[in-house]
């Protein structure tokens, strides 16, 4: 596995750090914040990612889309999360296109996935229904009724639940309770009578809601390909959605210790630069091997994902919990070193470590993600 960028996806990076640095600089996360901003994106920055192509990254080529792969929308995610940069990118571009994708009939991919690529429509995938992740423990159900599916249920913590204006729901259409078959994905207009979304209000302004389902009535037609086979396929869109997260997350990370390095380089104490003392210096180096740790992680990650490959769960897993890990260390190292300076309004650190509480607990905190490699490894030597 090569563990390095191809041209077209140095060159998709290149384009997002420029797109960045100059549409959306961490000043923009902030005044979204401040100005009270529902959604906590701005819609003519969207506009503008659709022109780029980057909504259409996972869709392939026949419906509108470039089909660069996971890899292609990662380095893209990665860049915007130097600078707090807020979209629909994973909820629509990732998890949306994924789900549709996967499950949908050639209809369903022709009718949804060319609106995606515009920029006409949004998603968000609801899945969890408590505060344990697992994605198989559900409960919501939906039931055939005179060729009408009939939903009730309730789903929590849903990555733009408030702003998509189409919701794909999981629901149990047979089975029960912690089964991975039996499940079935039904598509939903955020307008639809029998549901009622909420949204939550977070730390960083993120944009989450809880929904509720009751005798919410869809056409036949809302059901994504066939019953009951849901199950594994969001398995695997969720796989996707954590190597993106992850990707996220290490650009936050990398931002984090570059404005911590140029502070040691020009913060005087004593009338000595503080990158002079020996400790700080030790500090900086543990975050440093963290984060090149942390690259290898979500490289390998994101190539399994392209190529297939059956180590996805344990690689994407591994990528999410490692850059949860080193963001922590990081933005917590960071702000401790500047001191006051670190947590004020005015500086991008105090968001970086605020973004980084949501995304840890975003699709399974770490110890979920622990859990998944350490079971994948300890199978490997057969001890039951």
């Amino acid at each position: 596995m090569k563990l390095i960028l191809s041209e077209e996806q140095q060159f998709l990076k290149d384009t997002a750090q420029s797109f960045a640095r100059d549409k959306t600089p961490t000043n923009h996360f902030r005044k979204l914040r401040d100005d009270g901003n529902a959604k906590c994106w701005d819609d003519s920055i969207w506009q503008e990612m659709v022109q780029l192509g980057w909504s259409g990254i996972l869709v392939p080529e026949e419906f509108g889309g470039s089909d660069f792969g996971i890899a292609g929308i990662s380095v893209i995610m990665q860049e915007l999360g130097k600078t707090l940069t807020p979209s629909p990118l994973l909820a629509t571009s990732v998890l949306g296109v994924s789900t549709i994708k996967l499950l949908g009939s050639d209809e369903q991919k022709k009718n949804y996935l060319p609106k995606i690529v515009s920029g006409e429509a949004t998603t968000a995938l609801a899945v969890d229904e408590g505060n344990h992740h697992s994605p198989f423990d559900i409960e919501a159900t939906a039931t055939l009724e005179d060729d009408k599916w009939i939903l009730n249920g309730q789903k929590v913590f849903i990555i733009d639940g408030s702003s998509a204006d189409f919701i794909l729901i999981v629901a149990r259409t047979s089975g029960k309770k912690g089964e991975s078959n039996g499940l079935s994905v039904f598509i939903a207009d955020k307008n639809s009578t029998g549901l009622e979304v909420s949204q939550i209000s977070t730390a960083d302004c993120r944009n989450y809601a809880n929904l509720v389902m009751s005798n919410l009535t869809l056409n036949a037609d809302a059901l994504l390909g066939e019953v009951d086979i849901a199950g594994e396929i969001i398995e695997q869109v969720l796989d996707l959605g954590r190597i993106a997260m992850a990707s996220e997350m290490l650009g936050n990370t990398e931002e984090a210790f570059e404005i911590t390095i140029n502070y040691l380089k020009e913060r005087k104490q004593f009338g000595v630069l503080i990158g002079s003392f020996q400790a700080l210096q030790h500090r900086a180096a543990k975050m440093f091997c963290e984060i090149e740790l942390t690259k290898s992680a979500v490289l390998a990650a994101m190539h399994a994902a392209d190529e297939n490959s059956n180590e996805l769960e344990r690689l994407s897993s591994l990528a999410k919990f490692q850059a949860g890990e080193t963001l922590h260390l990081v933005s917590n190292e960071a702000i401790q070193m500047h001191g006051a300076t670190g947590i004020s309004q005015w500086s991008p650190l105090a968001g970086m470590y605020a973004d980084m509480r949501h995304l840890r607990f975003a699709d399974g905190p770490d110890e979920v993600h622990h859990m998944v490699v350490g079971r994948a490894e300890i199978q490997k030597y057969d001890l039951w």
